[in-house]
Order: C-alpha cells, then structure tokens, then sequence
C-alpha cells in the first residue's frame, strides 16, 4: 500500500462531489469521484453533490442530468445534495445562493480590496501573471462589462493536506490578482466555490493537481474575507492524462463517460478502462475496488 494512505485521519464531516456542468463527464472526472467516494466511506465522512453552475454561457441542463446519469451508472454514492434534474433545478442551482456570493463580493468592494478590470482576454493571453494592467486605474466598480480582480500580496498560504503535512506557499504568478467577479456581473470560479464550501461546512476536499492553484487562491481569499476555511483539509490527486501527455477535457467525446455508455461499455468495463489508464494491471468489479486499487498506486 502506498505509504500516504497509512496516515489517513477518521471523523470528517463532509467532503463533496463538485462538477461542473459545463461539457459531458470523463474519465478524468470519474478518477475523482471515486477517490472521493473512497476517502469519505474510509474517514466517515458524508458526500454531498454540488454541481457548480456558475459559468451561464455554457451550463446546460443536459450536462447536469449527465452527472447523475454518470454517478448513477458508476454506482458512486452521495448523501447529500439533489437527486435528479429537477431538484437541482428547483432548488440547488448556485443561482439559489447568488445572495451569500454578492454578500461577499460587497465586503471586498467596501473594504477597498478589489479593483474593475477592462482587459479583454486577447490583451493578457500572453501574460503568466496579470500585469496589473488595470490595478491602478480606478475603473469605477459598477461600470458595465468589468470584471473585479482582488489585489493579491505573496502572504505565505497554508495547506493542510491529508497525510497530516502543512505546506506552505505563496499565491503562483497565474493567480495575481485573479478574477472574483466576471465580466457578466456573477461569481468567478474561486470565490463561489469557497462561499459554497464554507456554507455547507465541508471539511475534506479531494481535487486533481491541476487545481493546486485554485486551492491556494481560494485559501487566500477565504483568508482576506475571514471566511472559516483554513481548518479544511486537502488531497489532490494525480490526472488521468490523454494519448499525446495533456490534461483531458470535456470537448474530448472519446473519453466521455456518456459516449462510453452509447459504445455498449458495461460499468465493470469503464471502470476498468480508468484503471488501465492510472497504470493498475489488476481487474475491478467495482468502484470501491477500483479505489483501493488505486491507493498503491497515487501520490
């Protein structure tokens, strides 16, 4: 067994499943769910199903019924959180919790800690870091079509990770002054993730590394707005990786949980298909399987 997972604590509350509708579910995703499933059966904790919506342009009501088709084909649990389309719909959409995100934005507009920003993609694409372009410009707040930016310092950001270890780092140059409200007036990314986090008191959260970032941009502005997320403790998994070495996305159809399905792929075979990509040679029947499969073989 992987020496990581001997040190795995009991007595979590509450970890989450959290997809965005925004493109059909992939393997990819499914790694994560399963992980998830399998530290919160193995810690005790619950697993609530936030489906995060924030992105208007492209969240689709058939992407959100892909995610329950997706779990429940997987046979992946959750306790908490709605149960079908309809729910989500009448009830658990993040537009239900527009109120706590603009209480939020509002705290940093008054203490003076965001800045309007009306650079337009094309203008930063070739930036790591934003260049602080708009930092100093004093765009008022509410003129249309900008977005908000939080003025970011390198303050040391702590993270408590899930073998026990506190790690220590700065705000990566990607996340400079990032984005907390978007150009069309509704919460960024990092800011209704960690409001949400906080609201449903979640204290496990399992991610890929590939959003090591985000982890310490939200710990930083729960830091900023005295938000109670500190105490949250974090596993960021490996990524199942395409055929040419780079991160799947939901445009890759091949690799689509609801493209397997239509293919006649039965849910012993997609899992064991996901297990033939994180490298494991042993079959599984299921998903719990597939987990401790995978405890002897991630970071």
């Amino acid at each position: 067994m992987n020496s990581f997972f001997m040190h795995i604590p009991s007595g979590f509350k509450r970890t989450r499943i959290a997809p965005t509708p925004s493109g059909y579910l992939h393997v990819g995703n499914v790694l994560s769910f399963i992980i998830t499933a399998g530290l919160a059966a193995e810690t005790g904790a619950s697993i609530l199903l936030r489906i995060d919506d924030m992105d208007r342009d492209r969240a689709e009501d058939r992407y959100v019924q892909d995610v329950f088709d997706t779990l429940r084909f997987l046979d992946i649990p959750w306790q908490e959180g709605p149960r079908n389309l309809q729910e989500f719909n009448s009830g658990w959409s993040q537009l239900y919790r527009l109120d706590e995100y603009n209480a939020a934005l509002a705290r940093l507009k008054q203490s003076g800690q965001v800045f309007a920003c009306n650079c337009s993609r094309s203008q930063l694409k070739s930036y790591v870091a934003y260049p602080g372009t708009c930092r100093h410009k004093n765009i008022p707040l509410d003129d249309p079509g900008v977005s908000w930016r939080l003025k970011t310092e390198p303050e040391t950001i702590s993270v408590k990770m899930l073998n026990g270890v506190v790690i220590q780092e700065t705000l990566p140059a990607e996340m400079t002054d990032f984005v907390v409200r978007k150009k069309d007036s509704y919460p960024a990314y990092q800011l209704s993730s960690v409001v949400d986090d906080v609201h449903f008191g979640i204290d496990l959260v399992v991610r890929g590394l590939d959003l090591w970032a985000s982890t310490l941009a939200q710990l930083y502005l729960a830091q900023t707005l005295g938000l109670p997320f500190s105490n949250v403790t974090f596993y960021h998994h490996s990524l199942l990786l395409g055929s040419d070495g780079t991160k799947l996305s939901k445009s890759a159809g091949a690799t689509s949980i609801k493209y397997m399905r239509e293919q006649g792929y039965s849910t012993e075979e997609v899992l064991n298909a996901i297990a033939k990509q994180a490298g494991i040679s042993e079959s599984v029947s299921n998903g719990r399987q597939l987990y401790e499969r995978l405890k002897g073989s991630l970071p």
